[in-house]
């Protein structure tokens, strides 16, 4: 392994790592920790609480079409700087919500704050960043994520037996305010381009040419990669939103089902790794037609008669998936799409992951107050990602012919 790589730039792998990181507060893993306590203080059911969060999530999809365009134009810092104060001014909302219209408010800024600008300023930043090892760098700054999912549920469930559900949340206010906000401005200081990285504008995309906005949402390939994308986004936040719901029906306990992010992320973190190499040796368009087969078992599984442990399967399985495919996409819209307008590309498909994590917990709550449990809806999701799979073994090949032999040949 080049170590050299990771010591030359761990100011901007540090950037990226952190603000990954710092996202899972508006991440539905984390939310979703708190929805017994919200839903028995506000007295709502699955229905009601999913659709709360469908509509806050919609909101924050939509404010970030916009908003992601600010990281072309707008200094990396000044920007992060906005974001995290924001996003610790949600949490101190969400923590003294009196009503459920400002629960939807605090829901609306954490998601739009962490899981919308805090991906999408890291995501963008490495993506102009580095070219030459663009797969390796996307690798080390998305383990922000598993990591995140390591620490914070088993965290989360212990603080809320001692302070409740909204000191917790006084808490993360606290953090991201006092540790985190000031941890990102110390880092950002190095906000030039990498030594010897030659910067993203130099990497184009398919035709050899940088995209516009406009000309990908008008391109075949959006739509024919539209449909598999949004899988990933769309079951895992379902998964994990209705953790709570899956203990009871199952009769796991919740705090035994806790100590399984641990392996999740261990599982998660190695397999990023691992495809970071492989994205810049073969392209990550060539991963497409595998990312979603593990998520696709995962859910098929969670249908499967077992005791808590099954739970430990499904986690280890959807970090496998989750692992190829958070470091793949975030490599793909710069190799298809080229880096000039990257921000403003990859806020179509920030937002697009958005609304599918929007629409998942309002729709398969409602089936759940239908009487259909999420375990049972899981084969339906494991047949869609089989299904999509087959589609990408198609595409994959013809994506790869659209792109510059100096981009898509092995090294």
């Amino acid at each position: 392994m080049d170590l050299s790589f990771y010591r030359r730039n761990a100011w901007w792998l540090g950037t990226g790592f952190l603000l990954m990181f710092t996202s899972s507060f508006g991440q539905t893993y984390f939310i979703a920790l708190f929805a017994g306590g919200i839903r028995e203080e506000f007295g709502l059911s699955n229905g009601e609480w999913g659709g709360i969060y469908t509509l806050a999530t919609l909101g924050s999809a939509a404010l970030l079409v916009f908003a992601g365009r600010l990281t072309d134009t707008m200094p990396l810092k000044t920007i992060a700087t906005i974001i995290l104060a924001a996003y610790a001014c949600a949490a101190a909302t969400m923590a003294l919500a009196p009503h459920v219209a400002v629960l939807v408010i605090a829901i609306f800024g954490l998601r739009f704050c962490g899981q919308g600008m805090t991906v999408q300023i890291s995501s963008t930043a490495i993506a102009r960043w580095f070219a030459a090892n663009r797969g390796r760098a996307v690798a080390i700054s998305v383990l922000g994520f598993p990591i995140g999912e390591a620490l914070f549920p088993v965290l989360a469930v212990n603080a809320q037996e001692v302070l409740g559900w909204r000191g917790t949340w006084l808490l993360v206010a606290a953090l991201l305010l006092l540790v985190l906000l000031p941890a990102a401005f110390f880092l950002l200081r190095h906000g030039r381009v990498p030594q010897g990285e030659g910067g993203g504008d130099d990497a184009v995309g398919m035709g050899g040419r940088h995209w516009t906005r406009r000309e990908v949402l008008s391109h075949w390939s959006f739509y024919a990669v539209f449909p598999g994308i949004i899988a990933a986004p769309f079951i895992g936040t379902c998964l994990f939103f209705h953790q709570v719901h899956i203990s009871e029906v199952r009769g796991f306990d919740l705090s035994t089902m806790a100590l399984a992010f641990p392996l999740y992320a261990s599982i998660s973190v190695t397999t990023s790794l691992i495809t970071g190499n492989l994205v810049d040796r073969f392209g990550p368009q060539r991963l497409l037609p595998f990312f979603l087969i593990p998520l696709g078992c995962a859910v098929f599984s969670l249908s499967l008669p077992g005791d808590v442990w099954l739970w430990f399967a499904v986690l280890a399985l959807t970090g496998l998936g989750q692992g190829i495919a958070i470091t793949m996409m975030s490599a793909l819209w710069p190799t298809l799409y080229g880096t000039r307008a990257i921000g403003s590309i990859k806020s179509i498909f920030s937002a697009t992951m958005v609304f599918a994590t929007a629409a998942g917990p309002g729709v398969t709550g409602l089936i759940i107050d239908e009487g259909i449990d999420f375990p049972s809806q899981g084969i339906v999701f494991a047949l869609y990602c089989f299904a999509m799979s087959a589609l990408f073994a198609v595409l994959a090949p013809r994506l790869s012919a659209e792109l510059p032999r100096r981009v898509d040949q092995p090294v």
